[in-house]
């Protein structure tokens, strides 16, 4: 059940409640509360508002669609309701009141409050945190936020502010624009819930469009959609109703998991007005809140650059398969991320990353980074990665990126990767949100989706092979030469180091060479090392002076071949074409990694000889034209 199909059209933008929030601001203000908590005191307002909304929904859906009423059928209507399993209010479904009619009359205010908040059932009164026992959850915190207000003498005045702000006819993805606004106005997002992104509506519906294209179930079928780090639910609930209100699908069941407790709270809240919605409390990497599942959808938009040292013990411990790739280094967890969407995705399903450029090219071959990402390019489960214009989201300028992951990709696209460039696909905001500068509209939307459809070459797409993003980081151990190509190898070093007597040879660092000094050859680059060792009949240290080869360890980057002779083939190739010492080969490590900078690189359009040499020719006219 969703209540995204019964509310009537929005009246007006949502933003339009700004200068009301504002007006809480000014309060909060006034009695000096800092300005970085100011989301932490509005969100179990908002909370309230919300549900109040959605309640006062369900009353008239049941009074439509059951022709029930309070006044006529009391019971049957309060049975009614309850059975659609929203959540239960009794001052709100059975006795009509609202925030804005109990703030009517201050002299009732305290007791009318009360009563309000203990009149939500036992599951809303632990996520908005009425009752808390000593050890239970804070989640929203309300009881603490509403003593301080009351402390504060702006309990009543705060209130009041909230109930002139109707959220009943709104849809989740309005609700979510203004609860955004709240969070990121009043709070440095980047600082204070470090590595936490809101996905703006524009990007909710380029995904919600992209997977609509990939979902091969019948339109009747349940679908399945999983969001591993839901924060609010805003990502997650946006793709299931546009995958039901636009693309047709009727039966669209939400699964999300959540660590931050008001996020939770809030998301699990909305999550009761859905049906087949369950959101889940706990870190995903090591609760796994749903581990016997797989999901036909999986969108997520995981925390970026956020360390995972402080449960690095279950992760490396963990038992269920969920990191067959191995590990990323420990200060950004994407990857973590990625692998465990990976694990749950059904062998049919599809699954969009938002992730920052990290997780394409970061980290060395070898690396768990690039050992990862080898990992699933292996699988060839990459379909397509698209790059999103800078300045997208609420609280960061920086380029990111759309990964499209499908495993069973068509015959036509197996071991193929598209890369699309949507960097320049945007419109800008008349007023910026944060660091939102710039939303994708519908038509630069429909570019992108046709592109990842049509998968062919064109302006912003690029088709390559699997194997082109693999290299060798070829290991090799170099004998250097002194300037006249030689070493000591090839003269009196043919068997290794030499031991010498002291003064016999000497270092020419001039000429990069050593010296015999009784007639001044040069033997060679090479240096000196001294060994030490006990006389067994004296007990005396001798120590004894060699002469070896010097050895430099280095290592080339060449591009790699899935078939093993191809690949040994080019190695040699670019040995013998690059390298013109003489060398050894090491360990041969094969990475993989992605850079849209160079794929997409345009070289600059240089000046012709004469178009320089013709300036030239007219600024020197110029000037002795100046001088006459």
């Amino acid at each position: 059940m969703t209540d995204t199909q019964n509310i009537q059209p929005q009246p007006r933008d949502i933003m339009h409640y700004e200068s009301d929030i504002w007006a809480i601001a000014d309060l909060l203000l006034a009695a000096s509360v800092k300005q970085s908590d100011f989301p932490a005191y509005m969100m179990p307002f908002f909370a309230l508002m919300m549900l109040e909304g959605r309640m006062l929904n369900a009353i008239k859906r049941v009074e439509e669609e059951e022709g029930l009423t309070v006044e006529d059928d009391p019971e049957d209507f309060k049975e009614a309701f309850i059975d659609m399993d929203c959540g239960y209010n009794e001052y709100i479904v059975m006795e009509g009141k609202t925030l804005s009619s109990i703030c009517c009359n201050d002299t009732t205010f305290e007791q009318d409050f009360d009563s309000y908040l203990k009149a939500f059932d036992d599951v809303l009164k632990k996520l908005l945190g009425i009752e808390r026992g000593k050890d239970e959850k804070k989640y929203l915190n309300m009881d603490y936020y509403v003593a301080e207000l009351r402390s504060k003498k702006i309990l009543l005045s705060v209130i009041t502010a909230w109930s002139k702000i109707d959220l009943s006819p709104y849809d989740n993805s309005a609700i979510t624009t203004l609860e955004e606004h709240i969070k990121r106005k009043w709070a440095d997002i980047s600082a204070s819930t470090a590595g936490e992104q809101y996905t703006p509506d524009d990007i909710i519906s380029l995904i919600a469009d992209i997977v609509a294209t990939k979902v091969s179930k019948p339109k009747d079928q349940n679908i399945h959609v999983y969001d591993p780090t839901c924060g609010g639910a805003n990502l997650l609930f946006g793709v299931a109703d546009r995958l039901q209100t636009q693309a047709g699908y009727k039966n669209i069941h939400t699964w999300g998991s959540e660590y931050n407790d008001a996020l939770y709270a809030l998301a699990a809240i909305e999550s009761r007005f859905r049906g087949h919605s369950n959101i889940s409390y706990g870190n995903t990497l090591t609760t796994v809140p749903f581990a016997d599942k797989s999901f036909d959808v999986i969108v997520a938009n995981p925390p970026y650059g956020t360390k995972w040292s402080g449960y690095e013990k279950e992760i490396k411990n963990d038992q269920k398969g969920q990191f067959p790739g191995g590990l990323p280094a420990v200060s950004d967890g994407q990857l973590l991320f990625m692998q465990h969407i990976l694990w749950q995705l059904d062998g049919n399903g599809v699954a969009v990353e938002v992730h920052n450029g990290s997780t394409l090219f970061s980290g060395d071959a070898g690396s768990g980074e690039s050992n990862i990402r080898k990992y699933i390019f292996d699988h060839d489960w990459v379909e397509a990665i698209i790059q999103m214009p800078q300045s997208e989201f609420f609280n960061t300028g920086i380029y990111t990126y759309l990964w499209i992951m499908n495993k069973q990709k068509p015959f036509e696209r197996k071991d193929k990767v598209a890369l699309i460039d949507g960097s320049k696909l945007w419109t800008p905001l008349k007023k910026s949100k944060g660091d939102k500068r710039r939303e994708m509209n519908k038509a630069q939307r429909t570019t992108i989706v046709e592109a990842l459809t049509d998968f062919a070459p064109n302006d912003i797409c690029k088709i390559f092979d699997r194997e082109h993003f693999y290299y060798n980081k070829q290991s090799l151990t170099l004998t250097d030469l002194d300037d006249d190509g030689r070493s000591v190898a090839d003269t009196i070093c043919k068997e290794g180091k030499v031991k010498v007597k002291e003064d016999e040879y000497r270092f020419d660092e001039e000429r990069n060479t050593m010296i015999r000094v009784a007639d001044g050859e040069a033997v060679g680059c090479g240096h000196f090392v001294t060994k030490s060792k006990k006389d067994r009949k004296t007990d005396a240290t001798i120590v004894e002076t060699f002469i070896e080869p010097t050895y430099i360890n280095d290592y080339e980057i060449i591009p790699h071949h899935f078939d093993e002779h191809e690949n040994e083939r080019e190695v040699n190739a670019f040995m013998k074409k690059y390298v013109f010492k003489p060398y050894t080969l090491g360990k041969n490590v094969v990475g993989v990694e992605l850079n849209f900078n160079k794929e997409f690189y345009v070289p600059e359009k240089l000046e012709s000889v004469e178009d320089i040499l013709k300036e030239l020719e007219d600024l020197d006219k110029g000037m002795k034209g100046i001088g006459v």
